[in-house]
């Protein structure tokens, strides 16, 4: 590869890691050329962007990136095959690598960085799969609103639920006793002919 080849793969990689902010490192090395290809179709299919990546030219990349971010804790863990994944939701590459891993121990987790932090090794993968996804958070926390209102709703559905049924049976009993007495009138009327 030459040094303007190079160059180009840091510029591409800074162009992913530039407004990234669900960054995994994974190892993918001694998988077979099918199951990579499957890992790929289905980091695909869930919107993770997965580039295979040389370890210097990634540090490098990381290095040059400006902003808030030292990706420099995840270092330590660029060592053999790497691939880069990158993700707007934050546990999805973790269950990806953790799908893969049923029928195999690879891929691995290298390194992550999501939530403003760090993670560093293969047993945080445990980790990185329960944490919740924006979208799954804002779900419970709509359900957990709702909650109360639809309690409310529930007791006051109850309550009109109970006067409507004692209207109801006052408004059935008042025309069957009403109904003798209009019967006897009218059966006092003919007598009285």
């Amino acid at each position: 590869m030459t040094k303007e080849d190079k160059v180009l793969v840091i510029q591409d990689i800074k162009g992913m890691l530039q407004d990234a902010k669900v960054v995994y490192v994974a190892n993918l090395e001694g998988m077979n050329a099918a199951a990579t290809s499957d890992f790929r179709r289905q980091a695909f299919k869930q919107n993770i962007t997965l580039k295979v990546v040389k370890n210097t030219l990634l540090q490098k990349a990381m290095e040059q990136m400006e902003g808030d971010v030292d990706f420099s804790e995840m270092f330590q863990s660029f060592k053999g095959n790497s691939a880069l994944m990158i993700s707007e939701t934050a546990n999805a590459p973790a269950k990806l690598i953790q799908s893969f891993r049923k029928k195999a121990e690879i891929p691995a987790l290298k390194s992550a960085y999501l939530q403003e932090t760090f993670y560093v090794g293969d047993e945080n993968l445990d980790t990185l799969v329960n944490i919740k996804s924006r979208e799954e958070m804002i779900g419970e926390i709509i359900g957990l609103l709702q909650s109360p209102i639809r309690n409310v709703l529930s007791a006051l559905q109850n309550k009109e639920d109970a006067a409507g049924a004692s209207e109801e049976a006052a408004a059935e009993e008042t025309p069957a006793e009403a109904a003798p007495e209009a019967g006897a009138e009218a059966t006092d009327a003919p007598s009285a002919e």
